[in-house]
């Protein structure tokens, strides 16, 4: 071997070792994540399993490791024993922990207004509100649609008391109305509506509260104050990725939900899962000259009148107390 291939092999195998260290460094420098749904797995997720999938988080130096819940309190729970870096859940949940004094905020907001539907049969319609006089409704503590049924009723001139309301058990109320026991019944077009709608076989007369009055803001990432203080920029990273997953999402609803079903043991049809998806997909609005997630004052400020209105917040605080924009950055 010449001299001049002997140093040729010595720069390539160099080069090689750079390249290996280079790597190597970057495997070692992924920061852990831990975020935590506040419920099982649903179409709603798929944003987060789609930036998984494409690299987005790797991309910004993350790991992230992504966890089923078992409803928001034990979520939240989770998040100010430090055993989680942020939670997905609708941001009523946490709206409403915030005014009683729970130290977090609002990081991110993709839904401003949360899906939500009343469901009926076509031989009892309820097309409008005012449909809803004369009709049985299930209902449930803590139940999102018909714990602000009498707002919704008042912002579109319906007579609440003319509509009866039977209180039972959040599982029983769809089995209630699949047994034509109760005629309208409440649910999310991103997780119940096409599920139904597919075991049924039948498409329900569907009327969507969000349309009609009800703004309750859903679907929003939360992280402690503690969290934010001490590892911002680590959200803001993890921020950042979710919201390329949100925007692969909405270009390719189909595909997202065929990364999702990859994650979801006993999951729903695909077709189903798709449905969720686009549904999530749809209820989160493109803000003009903002990034993908970001909160609008006013949309905090209405929730709090929301929830003062019912009696679940005495006393709102300044808005400002409930939520940053300051990790998300320049669109």
């Amino acid at each position: 071997m010449s001299i001049v291939q002997h140093v040729g092999k010595l720069a390539s195998t160099a080069a090689i070792a750079v390249a290996m260290l280079a790597t190597s460094g970057t495997a070692f420098s992924q920061e852990q994540v831990n975020v935590r749904f506040s419920w099982k797995l649903k179409g709603e997720y798929a944003a987060m399993y789609v930036a998984q999938e494409k690299g987005y988080y790797a991309k910004e130096g993350l790991t992230v490791r992504l966890g089923e819940g078992a409803g928001a309190p034990s979520a939240l729970g989770a998040l100010l024993q430090g055993q989680e870096d942020a939670v997905l859940l609708p941001a009523i949940f946490a709206l409403t922990a915030i005014s009683k004094g729970m130290p977090i905020k609002l990081i991110s907001l993709y839904h401003p207004k949360t899906p939500i539907a009343l469901i009926s049969w076509p031989e009892k319609p309820v097309r409008v509100p005012k449909d809803l006089e004369g009709k049985v409704i299930a209902t449930a503590i803590g139940e999102t649609g018909t714990t602000y049924l009498d707002s919704f009723c008042k912002n579109n001139g319906v007579d609440c008391s003319k509509v009866e309301k039977v209180q039972v058990d959040a599982q029983s109320r769809v089995p209630l109305f699949v047994q034509h026991k109760v005629d309208v019944v409440s649910v999310y077009q991103t997780n119940d509506l096409p599920v139904l709608e597919e075991k049924q076989g039948s498409k329900f007369v569907v009327l969507e509260m969000d349309k009609n009055g009800l703004s309750v803001p859903g679907m929003a990432l939360v992280s402690s104050d503690a969290i934010i203080a001490k590892k911002g920029d680590t959200l803001r990273k993890l921020l950042k990725a979710v919201g390329e997953g949100v925007v692969t999402m909405k270009k390719d609803p189909a595909e997202a939900a065929n990364i999702l079903v990859k994650y979801w043991p006993g999951h729903p049809s695909v077709s189903s899962v798709t449905t969720q998806v686009k549904n999530t997909a749809d209820a989160i609005p493109a803000a003009a000259g903002h990034p993908v997630g970001w909160i609008d004052d006013k949309v905090i400020a209405d929730a709090l009148q929301l929830l003062k209105s019912t009696g679940e917040v005495d006393a709102p605080k300044p808005t400002d107390a409930y939520y940053t924009n300051g990790l998300l950055g320049a669109k």
